[in-house]
């Protein structure tokens, strides 16, 4: 008879152990904690930039293609970027159409205008040659009219009268044509002067389109590794772009000496950054590589870069070491120290809770949890220093426990209350 009930209890037994094991309330949540930890405390800004030499000798193509009326030359032909050139090796070729067309039009014009010399000086010759002879025959007249002036003193006092009229018309006609050739002459001077004032200036921009079309090949002005300028959409100069007459840089040769980062920090952690701030710089191309630097510069205008949302602003890291691994367009981490703290306690920030513009977390105290206030310090991205409120031996939940209701606050300057 024993045995009759005994199977059924040890069957209801295990049922009982299996469902505290196995069932229950399944909809039970996992809470997770952690405890501070201790140690040197930092503040950063993560950011990753782009090394660039900070000085550099700039490769220039036509220096004044504006004056020619051109704006944008083409790139007909590049050597690829970091080849090592001497002084005047050459870089590159610029498309020579366009001012081969004006080279043209200005030999055009330079013909016309001799043309023209030519011409005015043939025609003052002509006026000056008609005006001398004139002359001639003025003095033939005045000697012509003396004589019948002689040859009227056997003539009546009316003939005689006469002769001297007549003599001193052509004594006044003469002495006109001579002032009248005077200014025929400067005339034929100015008018020369003119021409030939037009001429040296079509000879001039024959001149200046011919030297500017020596500068279409681009050669380097110095020792060093060829480095593109990027344009402003981020693209580099390559065979086919275009380069602007107001600033015609083509390539620059980079000072290896001393390196730069050029990063750009958002418009909300911009505010931390410094200058003189001290910087942890990694190379993406050499993990094992690490180099140390300072905030030199940071932009007062933010600025929209592409595939970035928000306004971001450049900052620009000086990098401390000189190494012959470095190249320009190397690809940086860099972290910007904003703050250290040597010794300071710290949890994660999931664990504040705000509540009435004070801060809490939830801490364990024996078998249940209590709401702690607490005084925090500097914040980075991912933990807060706690002042006070906590021990490095109290058990803070990561998450807010299921049944806060009736839970006790622990205020820091308050004893323990019931909510």
């Amino acid at each position: 008879m024993k045995k009759k009930y005994l199977i059924p209890a040890i069957v209801i037994g295990l049922s009982l152990i299996a469902w505290f094991i196995f069932g229950g309330d399944q909809s039970e949540s996992v809470e997770l904690t952690t405890t501070p930890q201790s140690g040197e405390f930092v503040v950063d800004v993560t950011t990753t930039g782009e090394l660039r030499a900070k000085s550099s000798v700039e490769i220039r193509g036509p220096q004044r293609a504006r004056e020619v009326r051109l704006f944008n030359l083409k790139i007909q032909r590049l050597i690829p970027e970091g080849t090592i050139v001497k002084e005047g090796d050459f870089v590159a070729e610029l498309d020579r159409s366009e001012i081969t067309g004006r080279i043209q039009d200005a030999m055009l014009e330079l013909q016309q205008a001799q043309s023209q010399v030519t011409q005015v000086s043939l025609d003052s010759t002509l006026t000056l040659s008609q005006a001398r002879d004139n002359l001639i025959n003025l003095e033939y007249a005045l000697e012509e009219r003396q004589i019948a002036l002689d040859q009227s003193i056997y003539e009546s006092p009316a003939v005689q009268r006469q002769a001297e009229i007549d003599l001193d018309k052509a004594r006044r006609q003469l002495a006109q044509e001579k002032k009248n050739y005077v200014t025929k002459v400067k005339q034929a001077e100015a008018r020369m002067s003119e021409v030939e004032a037009d001429l040296q200036e079509e000879q001039n921009e024959v001149d200046k389109i011919r030297s500017l079309l020596t500068q279409f090949t681009v050669l380097a002005p110095a020792q060093g590794m060829i480095i593109y300028r990027r344009n402003r959409d981020g693209s580099k100069v390559a065979e086919g772009s275009d380069i602007s007459a107001w600033d015609p840089v083509v390539a620059e040769l980079p000072d290896f000496t001393t390196m730069e980062s050029i990063t750009y920090v958002n418009e909300v952690d911009v505010q931390k950054v410094t200058v003189n701030q001290n910087v942890e710089i990694g190379l993406d191309a050499i993990p094992d590589k690490k180099l140390s630097g300072k905030v030199t510069e940071v932009a007062n205008i933010g600025e929209q870069r592409p595939n970035s949302n928000s306004k971001v602003y450049e900052v620009i890291i000086e990098i401390s070491e000189t190494d012959s691994v470095l190249r320009p367009a190397m690809t940086t981490s860099n972290r910007i120290v904003v703050n250290r703290v040597e010794d300071a306690m710290f949890i994660p920030l999931e664990t504040i809770h705000v509540q009435d513009s004070s801060s809490f977390v939830f801490k364990r105290s024996g078998l249940y949890p209590v709401m702690q206030e607490v005084e925090l310090g500097l914040m980075n991205e991912n933990q807060v220093i706690v002042h006070r409120g906590l021990s490095m031996d109290d058990v803070v939940y990561l998450t807010v426990p299921e049944d806060t209701a009736g839970i006790e606050r622990v205020f820091l300057e308050e004893e323990i209350t019931s909510n």
